[in-house]
């Protein structure tokens, strides 16, 4: 083969443009991801799925305890939980508002608690006697008489609260000051990051948010505590959660009923039997009977004696539809 063939100018172009191509791609700029240095804090997608299952939980027992002390029926539900910063976080909420500063000891830091005026006069209106489905929207901010009549839902808010984060840590969350307006707000700075939890709280036809702010540096120090529980909840879920669903079951009663059935008759030929008369059951003397447990036909077997009684012995297992006699 000749070695000493001159590439043409288009051939010699071509190589650098695959070179020059290949470059590009392998340049490592390219595959770089932005980053914002405004939010240093992002918390990792397996967290936040962590920190929105323990807050669907907390919305349910939320419901639950609401409704007793309200004495009404009330319906929690979780909407979502995204990370801002605190700036975004507090443009969100409503002016004026219902806003309470929470400590989280034995943590430094603050969260913060807001109730939308929506929900808030027609909690008021209830704890005061009224039915609370007054169609007429109270838009001004709660006196301090308000508020202290409102702390008696926030101590059923903040217990559900700490429940509902007794797996992964013990916070005792404490109100440390109330506000109103979202923009007076001083307690973390601007670009902080927080994890921003919405829930709906339904009572009636009325309906309103509960907005729960949570410094994400907070999260991010119980990340291992969060893992360490997911884990103990996977291994209990393989054996204990067995165990425990089998003692609820054990005591469960089933009906089990064998019968001998045969051809239908109607009401007048029944009356019309008399002494001497015989029935054609249709049913051959050493055919399987069926055995039905809970209504469903589970068994095919034979009634035998046993002592005084009667049982049944169980011949094969009935998988597939009864059969026709």
């Amino acid at each position: 083969m000749p070695t000493d063939r001159v590439l043409s100018q288009d051939e010699i172009d071509s190589v650098f443009r695959k070179a020059q191509s290949t470059l590009h791609t392998d340049d490592p700029a390219q595959r770089a991801q932005p980053y914002d240095f405004r939010r240093p804090d992002r918390i990792a997608k397996d967290q936040l799925r962590s920190i929105h299952l323990l807050h669907d939980n907390f919305a349910r027992s939320l419901g639950s305890s609401l409704s007793a002390y309200l004495r009404a029926y009330v319906i929690v539900n979780l909407v979502s939980v995204e990370q801002l910063s605190f700036l975004e976080f507090s443009q969100c909420l409503p002016s004026p508002t219902c806003i309470v500063s929470l400590n989280m000891k034995p943590y430094d830091g603050s969260a913060i608690l807001e109730l939308n005026p929506s929900m808030v006069f027609p909690v008021l209106e209830m704890l005061l006697g009224g039915s609370g489905k007054s169609v007429y929207k109270v838009e001004r901010e709660i006196t301090e008489i308000e508020q202290s009549i409102l702390d008696g839902v926030f101590r059923i808010i903040l217990h559900d609260l700490k429940e509902a984060w007794a797996p992964i840590t013990n916070i005792n969350f404490t109100i440390d000051a109330h506000e109103t307006e979202p923009q007076l707000l001083q307690v973390l700075a601007p670009n902080e990051a927080v994890v921003a939890v919405s829930i709906e709280i339904r009572l009636g036809e009325v309906s309103g948010m509960m907005n729960l702010g949570i410094p994400s540096i907070i999260i991010k120090m119980l990340r291992q505590k969060f893992d360490q529980q997911w884990s103990v909840r996977k291994s209990e879920s393989n054996a204990d959660e067995r165990a425990r669903m089998w003692a609820l079951l054990q005591p469960a009663r089933v009906k089990m009923d064998a019968r001998l059935t045969g051809p239908k008759m109607t009401v007048e030929e029944m009356l019309s039997l008399g002494e001497g008369d015989v029935l054609w059951f249709d049913h051959l003397v050493g055919k399987q009977l069926e055995l039905m447990v809970n209504g469903s036909h589970k068994y095919r077997g034979q009634v035998l004696p046993v002592g005084q009684k009667k049982g049944f012995q169980i011949e094969e297992v009935c998988f597939e539809e009864p059969r026709q006699t």
